[in-house]
């Protein structure tokens, strides 16, 4: 199984293509890609593209495990949950970066 995870433009958080064609924060709400849905992810893929608001848009391997999603490889689960490390500066914690929380893209 697949699904389509991305990066949204202006705030460079990850998001995933829902089955609405929307792209959400959720990747439990992801639009689940079957062996036989290879025309219908290669033109989300496409449609995608097409709008630039959403970059790096890649196809991700998951599993189902219990009724929730998990990406195979490790990058995947990464960056579904956000930074491996503390985000601690001066003593305050932060959290990932989340849709239209902030007008620049992180570098």
């Amino acid at each position: 199984m697949e699904i389509l995870a991305g990066n949204e433009l202006t705030s460079g958080g990850v998001v995933y293509l829902d089955p609405t064609g929307r792209w959400v924060q959720d990747m439990q709400a992801a639009w689940r890609f079957g062996k036989d849905d290879g025309v219908s992810r290669d033109k989300a893929i496409a449609d995608s593209n097409a709008t630039t608001r959403i970059v790096s848009v890649e196809v991700v391997a998951v599993s189902d495990v219990d009724g929730l999603l998990i990406p195979l490889r490790m990058r995947e689960r990464i960056r579904a949950k956000g930074p491996t490390t503390r985000n601690i500066l001066n003593g305050a914690v932060f959290d990932r970066q989340h849709l239209n929380e902030d007008g620049h893209v992180s570098i």
